[in-house]
């Protein structure tokens, strides 16, 4: 993906004639790359998703090859034992792909990110704001979890103190997610391979030199006395551990809106790609979670209990029978390799997430690149401060806000729009939208109070283990009888006449040259504004401090004179996908 953002000087016939002096407003160099800046805040338009439905899918789940599955999986059956581990590892997985369905396929045919997926879907254009906290968290927290397996194999390796492999963690991910997806896209095909061979060989040395061993790992009692039988606190609390990967459906929609355009040609592999990149990252995850909480067990003996659940230690376990002395680098290499996999998503993802919220708390987007630093800063610091060692109650608390977030954003796009008390389409620009919308935004943070006051113990024993579940059926529960309440009035301010669902659009992708900066971008990329009296792209709509939202407050004032939009005369053959 090598196209930016220019300024076409010679504007169309019928487009408003730019300032004199140049545009109203001009980003800076960064921000207005668009080969770095990937739309970050932006409807991603047909004429950038150059990748095929193969392409998008296999660079997406090339995101998933992180390790922390193998730590969160060991840790869960660790704990609860392996009936219990087992079926809450499952019931994760389940709900996760159920409520990922319908977010990946809005994602994938209208080009949005989650956050501005969440804000058609919901919950407002300011009430997505804490959404993108949340995401934002997701990533910090999960990328000083992966940091932090990748400086244990460090030290493993040669001995670096794992103080300053957190540093080196950090800095190696800057160069490549500075470049943006093109860049990230290269290194997750390049990668491939490597990966690939270092998550099967530990599976298939122990096939053959410990065959027992999965039989002996179904009557695991775990580490703590959970015993071998099932227990239901057990389970309640596993799931919790383990739907903390909720969230992870972000990253894969930061890839799925790159997704062409669905037709009768495609639409096979556009649903299978679309099925895959999206929820069916949690099947490869559960038996992540699953193999890896294997070799901790096959490891045990020999490394013990602390060691047995950091990644690096078990995979050298399981290849010395076949490599002997090269098992220690074998294991070094893949696992380096897994994390620089998931930590360029991690910091990539964490990038858009902060541009989103600052660019509407404070009316400035000086480029998601600088946001890499933030992020990274983060989860830096969280793992100096050693947070690998409260990862269960880390990630149970996590997951009672996550998990309301998801499923009241699948409850809005499955029941809401559905049965018409949400718009039938994804609208994110801010001219269009109120600030909160309670459907969503008030069902997420109603059940995600409750759920992390029963995680506390508030309402007792059961309800603390069984806090995620309360936190899904509240967010189910609330977000379309809110949505029926108010009878769906807070999700539009205004119509779109743009490209809302009652407007014949010819071509979905024509142009409007935006007032503000001059610059072309498709139909849903574009509001009317009555402050500049013609088109403005949602970013400058977004960024405009002084406008006092003037097409929401009074949206009876007057209807706006849009120019005919630009329509592409000559089809432009689509460009080969990018080489791995």
């Amino acid at each position: 993906m090598t196209d930016t953002v220019t300024r076409d000087d010679a504007s169309p016939v019928g487009e408003a004639t730019p300032a004199e002096g140049g545009p109203k407003r001009s980003y800076a160099r960064l921000a207005a790359d668009e080969s770095r800046e990937d739309y970050s805040l932006r409807y991603a338009p047909h004429s950038f998703r150059r990748w095929s439905p193969t392409m998008v899918a296999s660079t997406a789940l090339g995101g998933i090859a992180y390790l922390a599955d193998f730590a969160i999986g060991a840790s869960i059956v660790f704990t609860y034992g392996f009936t219990s581990g087992f079926a809450s590892i499952l019931c994760a997985a389940t709900i996760i792909f159920v409520t990922g369905v319908p977010i990946a396929r809005a994602c994938a045919t209208y080009g949005l990110d989650m956050d501005l997926v969440t804000r058609g879907a919901g919950f407002g254009y300011f009430g997505s704001t804490l959404t993108s906290l949340i995401y934002a968290s997701f990533t910090f927290i999960f990328f000083a979890l992966e940091g932090s397996i990748m400086a244990q194999a460090m030290h493993q390796a040669v001995g670096l103190p794992v103080e300053i492999g957190y540093l080196v963690t950090t800095l190696i991910v800057i160069p490549i997610v500075f470049r943006g997806m093109g860049a990230l896209a290269k290194v997750q095909a390049w990668t491939q391979p490597i990966w690939l061979v270092g998550m099967a060989l530990p599976f298939l040395v122990l096939a053959f030199e410990a065959p027992d061993a999965w039989g002996a790992f179904g009557s695991f009692e775990g580490t703590e006395g959970a015993g071998q039988g099932f227990s239901w606190i057990g389970f309640g609390l596993g799931t919790g551990v383990a739907l903390s990967l909720i969230a992870q459906i972000g990253e894969q929609a930061d890839y799925l809106r790159f997704m062409p355009a669905k037709t009768e040609a495609n639409k096979r592999r556009w649903n299978l790609a679309v099925l895959a990149a999206g929820p069916g990252w949690v099947i490869i995850g559960a038996a992540k979670q699953l193999g890896g909480a294997f070799l901790a067990f096959v490891a045990l003996e020999a490394v013990g209990k602390t060691h047995a659940l950091e990644p690096i230690a078990p995979q050298i376990e399981a290849l010395r029978p076949w490599l002997g002395s090269f098992a220690l680098p074998a294991a070094a290499v893949f696992v380096i390799v897994s994390q620089i996999k998931i930590n360029v998503t991690n910091a990539y993802s964490g990038s858009l997430s902060w541009s989103n919220f600052f660019s509407r708390v404070t009316h400035r987007h000086p480029g998601r690149v600088w946001y890499i630093f933030l992020n990274l800063a983060i989860a830096l610091t969280l793992m100096e401060m050693n947070m690998f060692a409260a990862l269960n109650k880390l990630l149970g608390f996590y997951a009672n806000v996550g998990i309301a977030w998801i499923v009241a954003v699948a409850a809005d796009l499955v029941i809401n729009k559905r049965v018409g008390w949400s718009p039938p389409y994804i609208e994110f620009k801010r001219a269009y939208l109120h600030a909160v919308n309670p459907a969503g935004f008030g069902a997420m943070v109603i059940a995600s109070t409750v759920s992390i006051l029963a995680f506390f113990g508030l309402f007792g024993r059961y309800a603390e283990a069984f806090s995620t579940f309360i936190a899904a059926g509240l967010a189910l529960l609330l977000c379309p009888l809110i949505a029926w309440a108010t009878r769906g009035r807070y999700y539009l301010a205004r119509p779109n006449p743009v490209n809302g669902p009652h407007v014949e659009v010819p071509d979905i992708t024509a142009t409007h040259t935006c007032t503000v900066c001059e610059t072309a971008y498709e139909l849903p990329d574009i509001a009317d504004c009555p402050v500049r009296s013609g088109p403005i792209c949602s970013l400058c709509c977004s960024l405009d401090a002084e406008c006092g939202d003037v097409c929401r407050t009074s949206p009876a004032s007057g209807p706006v004179l849009m120019p005919v939009p630009t329509v592409p005369t000559v089809p432009t053959a689509p460009a080969p996908d990018p080489a791995p």
